[in-house]
């Protein structure tokens, strides 16, 4: 694989919280560009609370987030919205909302208020839906849609902004294996096909170490770890954060470490 890119998103010891209370503490992480970058750590952790920072979802209690090497704190929310797209955990859309309409919301930070929806904007929709492969759906109501095809429509709304870079808080959660590694192919579609830099947040270690060129590991709202996964994903990595005895071998299709749980670490 080439060397890193220099980062175009990155956090300079970041510390964020809720009502004052930290949770993230002096973190920093340049986010590798071009790549796929995904965020492991135990529950509670602070793995979502960093992605809001990366997104000014958060404002800091600390520290500085920059993309383009600019602070975001000195960028329009609308710029932002053009570099940088975001999917938190279980969005939720109005009733009887078509995969289209929702789909089309995600071009607003492109218009302007003096302009009407243009042949531009349905081809950028139309062209998102056929990527993520629900082009069929378009004007099926997002809640008659299953838990697989509703993923799909929100990473098509993201994806229509038109962004460099999209932000995915855990796009897995609620839905079986099969419909994980689908979310997960297409993620890695867009990566590999769209040249996305994509940074998400994942439960499943194993999936994480297939689907990603970078892991970030974290513990207590603090990195511990980065690099590639067969770097991260190791048994004493897996006992010093989450507490867990592991056997690690090559995942048969693509090598890729894969996780095989042996019980909690006993501590003496």
């Amino acid at each position: 694989m080439n060397p890193l890119p220099a980062p175009r998103l990155e956090a300079r010891d970041l510390t964020l919280g809720y009502d004052g209370r930290p949770v993230v503490e002096h973190l920093s992480l340049a986010v590798p560009d071009g790549r796929v970058t995904t965020v492991i750590g135990p529950n509670g952790c602070g793995k979502s609370t960093l992605l809001r920072g990366l997104a000014r979802l958060l404002r800091p209690l600390g520290g500085t987030v920059t993309l383009d090497g600019e602070p975001l704190a000195r960028q329009s929310t609308r710029r932002i919205a053009q570099r940088l797209a975001v999917l938190p955990q279980g969005p939720t859309a109005p009733e009887g909302l078509t995969v289209a309409d929702l789909v089309s919301r995600g071009r607003h930070p492109r218009q302007r208020w003096y302009q009407q929806f243009s042949h531009a904007d349905e081809d950028a929709v139309r062209r998102a839906l056929e990527a993520t492969g629900i082009a069929e759906l378009a004007d099926t109501p997002v809640d008659e849609l299953s838990g697989g095809q509703r993923q799909r429509a929100w990473i098509s709304m993201t994806l229509v902004q038109d962004t460099g870079i999209v932000l995915l808080d855990e796009p897995t959660t609620y839905l079986d294996l099969a419909h994980q590694v689908e979310i997960l192919e297409l993620v890695h579609g867009l990566n590999q096909d769209l040249g996305r830099t994509v940074v998400m947040v994942l439960h499943d270690i194993s999936l994480a170490a297939r689907f990603s060129d970078h892991i970030v590991a974290m513990n207590a709202g603090r990195v511990v770890a980065q690099g590639t996964p067969a770097e991260v994903v190791t048994a004493d990595l897996l006992a010093e954060v989450f507490g867990l005895r592991a056997h690690i071998v090559p995942e048969p299709v693509s090598g890729r470490p894969h996780v095989i749980p042996l019980g909690r670490v006993v501590t003496t």
